[in-house]
């Protein structure tokens, strides 16, 4: 059994701040093997936020798997400076990460771009990078993928685009038998698997969307964030919803890996 805790949308710059102690307890009580985090941890990519972040991470159970987000770029800052400059400063220099522990293998994809203001993008290369990372992961190896933008966008979501190249991306990705993909953005949270494209064979992927864990742009939703445990034959979603005091279980589902 592996325990992944899945993070979103944090926007330090625009936060509840009732949140942060109990967010960061309850995360230690999940006894989490990866932390990981699909992206938009500030607001305007401040380098104040960008302080505030860092000091949230580190306060984390390790290891801690984290992608950037479109507000992770700066507005205005994107034409004087490299687009990634203030993210690389602060949180880290590995815009796509990897995890491998022989029970997991967890990829980090930066779906980000300088001149996208809201959508994603996938380039070629990310999606053979991608390729080669879980084609190299031993057999009953679970493979997480974690990227900010929705790479699907389920069927009760209007005017929501998935990241650009997606359903290329899938159609490779699929062969190597990804598992699990971790999304944010649109601070909603959803799960489900979808058979028509990312099944391969009796595979099929699970894509799994977080709400935003600690911003107030709730968009409907409580803050939340998701537990996922990763067994041989099954994976089980728990998101955990903040109510007033604390975040408490809210909703759980159960999907074979099969």
């Amino acid at each position: 059994m592996r325990t992944i805790v899945h993070l979103s949308d944090l926007h330090f710059g625009r936060i509840d701040e009732a949140t942060l102690a109990p967010l960061c307890d309850t995360v230690w009580s999940q006894k989490p093997d990866v932390v990981a985090i699909s992206g938009d941890l500030t607001q305007r990519a401040k380098p104040e936020e960008f302080t505030l972040a860092r000091y949230f991470l580190d306060a984390l159970p390790e290891p801690v798997l984290v992608v950037p987000g479109n507000h992770d770029v700066p507005v205005w800052g994107r034409f004087r400076e490299p687009p990634m400059q203030r993210y690389e400063t602060h949180i880290t220099k590995d815009l796509e990460p990897l995890i491998e522990d022989g029970e997991m293998c967890v990829a980090g994809l930066n779906t980000a771009r300088a001149f996208a203001f809201q959508g994603g993008r996938l380039s070629h290369e990310q999606i053979a990078l991608v390729k080669r990372r879980f084609g190299a992961a031993g057999p009953g190896t679970c493979k997480v993928l974690v990227a900010h933008h929705p790479l699907d966008v389920p069927g009760t979501w209007v005017n929501v685009r998935s990241a650009r190249r997606s359903k290329k991306a899938f159609a490779e990705w699929t062969e190597c038998g990804v598992d699990l993909i971790l999304g944010g953005h649109e601070h909603r949270s959803h799960a489900t698997d979808k058979p028509e494209l990312l099944r391969h064979g009796k595979h099929q992927a699970l894509m799994v969307q977080a709400g935003t864990a600690t911003s107030t742009r709730r968009r409907g939703e409580p803050n939340s964030f998701n537990t996922i445990q990763v067994s041989e034959r099954s994976i089980e979603v728990i998101r955990l919803d903040w109510n007033g005091k604390g975040f408490r279980e809210a909703w759980r589902g159960r999907f074979d890996r099969t």
